[in-house]
């Protein structure tokens, strides 16, 4: 089986923005070892999963985090740091070699990182980690897999990978059932952390093979300009009763003559979010049949919203057609006072210095942008955002497997503690010295020896923490509130589809994208949208439907 776990928001940014194309994915490779067991349609068995629970190492958020997965936020941060993994977890452990995706630049070797020293210092062992830039690491994936030279350690790759997942895990990966299924996962408190939303993404083949990059869950419906809003007569969110109140509202906030307009690049996520479309699929769980989200009339009508919105002018001219690679421009042009809505994911709200908050407080202090969330009575909110990927362990001795687990628990550690200090600000004093408040403030070495991608090993849900805007912090934990009792759990968590898994975030969003691209801006009429849904079904739609349907019945059974 493979694991047909819902496409990375991040993965969704490099292909779109809103609707534009972005780059292709990195060539597939077939499955190594012995030709691997050929991947079947399956239910996950919810007994593979470990025990999870909220992580608590005695430190008291300014605001609560929840079960359910609202996040804990903090204004200020700890001025004792406290310790969250045993002493020296790897104590006479051999190096271990661990390869992962990065998007900052090639940190500095070991002897110039005080902080990849004391890193070690604490584990009682060396960790030798390669960073591979983002846009390259497909490639440096397929390389590592057609020479046989996999680490100990490694990052599965965002876009592309091997054309049979589950083969591949199988043959060269170990399987992790065995130490962290149910309560075994207690012996690594971090990762029992991690939600189990997130873990049901690790299952391949009816067996635990990965380790969650765990995110929170939704990955939020984007930023709007709060005082913009504000002077169209709409002080809160909920004021926005339908998509037909949106398009009213975006029309007010359509300025040419003054250079601001409404949407910058994409709205029809949150259109569908807003009218109760799914994310991707649905599941009726009386009959087990699926529906593609293109077959949906909550979806069509977002789509016939976002052609309003384009027809009305709302849209900033030339955004519609912005690629993901395009992503810094137009979010650019929202920070500078371009848009009053842009379609972007909540992690880079709070960014120090090139966040929303930081980056346009400097531009304008009026400028008040804050997190959107879907609206109207029928609202939802995806789970596009329940991890960035898997973490994966080469096959090695029971003796090693724990070892290797162990640094991932390590690299898990929560908000506040020493482990998460030294892996995001370093060592005090060298890489980082504490404001008048308390906060951590990167040195310029801190600023490179931080670069070290240790928070791509395992990553529970992160925390909410500004040492900038605390009034930042509360909007986001608003945000999350509202949004995570929104949540429609996509049935592609529990079920699997090999050919899903092969076109999902292939072919399928390429075709599908192209299309709604060509509607939306009139260049198709919207009749071109049933066409969409026939092509989409005949290559690969349908027989993805099948399979799920396949995998719902075997789970019944």
């Amino acid at each position: 089986m493979s694991s047909s776990i819902p496409i990375s928001r991040r993965a969704m940014f490099r292909r779109a923005a809103g609707i534009g194309i972005g780059v292709a994915a990195a060539p597939m490779l077939a499955a190594c070892g012995d030709g691997g067991t050929t991947a079947k349609a399956e239910a996950k068995s919810a007994s593979l999963l470990p025990s999870t629970a909220v992580r608590n190492i005695g430190l008291r958020p300014d605001l609560a985090g929840t079960a359910a997965g609202v996040p804990q936020g903090f204004f200020s941060y700890p001025a004792k740091p406290l310790r969250a993994t045993k002493p020296l977890p790897l104590k006479g452990a051999e190096t271990i070699r661990a390869t992962m995706e990065t998007f900052s630049p090639p940190p500095p070797a070991r002897g110039r990182n005080a902080a990849w020293r004391e890193i070690e210092k604490l584990l009682g062992a060396e960790v030798d980690i390669t960073a591979v830039p983002a846009d390259d690491y497909g490639t440096k994936f397929s390389t590592m897999v057609a020479s046989d030279s996999l680490p100990d350690l490694f990052m599965y790759p965002e876009i592309g990978g091997v054309d049979n997942k589950a083969g591949f895990l199988q043959a060269t990966c170990a399987d992790l059932t065995p130490f962290l299924a149910g309560d075994k996962a207690k012996d690594f408190p971090n990762l029992a952390a991690i939600p189990k939303s997130a873990w049901q993404s690790a299952i391949f083949g009816g067996k635990l093979y990965g380790i969650p990059i765990a995110r929170t869950g939704t990955g939020g419906a984007g930023v709007y300009r709060h005082d913009l809003f504000a002077e169209a007569g709409v002080t809160d969110l909920g004021q926005i009763t339908g998509l037909d109140r949106f398009v009213e509202l975006c029309k007010e906030l359509t300025r040419p003559k003054q250079d601001r307009y409404a949407i910058l690049a994409g709205v029809t996520n949150v259109l569908a979010m807003s009218a109760g479309a799914p994310y991707f699929w649905r599941l009726d769980a009386k009959s087990g049949k699926f529906t593609t989200d293109l077959e949906t009339p909550e979806y069509r009508q977002a789509v016939e919203t976002a052609r309003e919105l384009y027809e009305a002018g709302c849209f900033y001219p030339g955004t519609l057609q912005m690629s993901g690679a395009q992503k810094a421009q137009y979010t650019d042009m929202f920070k500078n006072g371009k848009g009053a809505y842009v379609y972007d994911g909540m992690p880079t709200y709070l960014a120090p210095g090139v966040g929303y908050v930081a980056a346009m407080k400097a531009i304008d202090k009026k400028f008040d942008p804050r997190p959107f969330v879907p609206f109207g009575k029928d609202a939802i909110a995806w789970t596009d955002n329940v991890l960035l990927e898997n973490t994966h362990l080469k096959k090695a001795s029971g003796e090693r497997v724990r070892q290797i687990l162990a640094l991932a628990d390590f690299a898990a550690s929560p908000f506040g503690s020493q482990e998460y200090t030294l892996i995001n600000y370093g060592v005090e004093g060298t890489d980082f010295t504490r404001d008048a408040k308390g906060n951590p403030t990167l040195t310029k070495q801190g600023t490179q020896d931080v670069t070290v991608p240790w928070k791509f090993m395992a990553s529970a849900v992160p925390a909410v923490f500004s040492a900038d805007s605390e009034d930042g912090v509360r909007h986001v934990h608003d945000a999350f509130a509202k949004m995570i009792p929104m949540l429609e759990q996509s049935p592609t968590l529990q079920y699997s589809s090999p050919t899903w898994d092969s076109k999902g975030s292939g072919s399928l969003l390429t075709l599908k994208l192209d299309a709604l691209k060509d509607i939306i801006a009139g260049r198709k009429p919207m009749s071109a949208y049933d066409q969409l849904v026939k092509d989409y079904l005949a290559k690969g739609g349908e027989q993805a439907r099948g399979e799920f349907e396949e995998a719902f019945q075997k789970g019944k059974k």
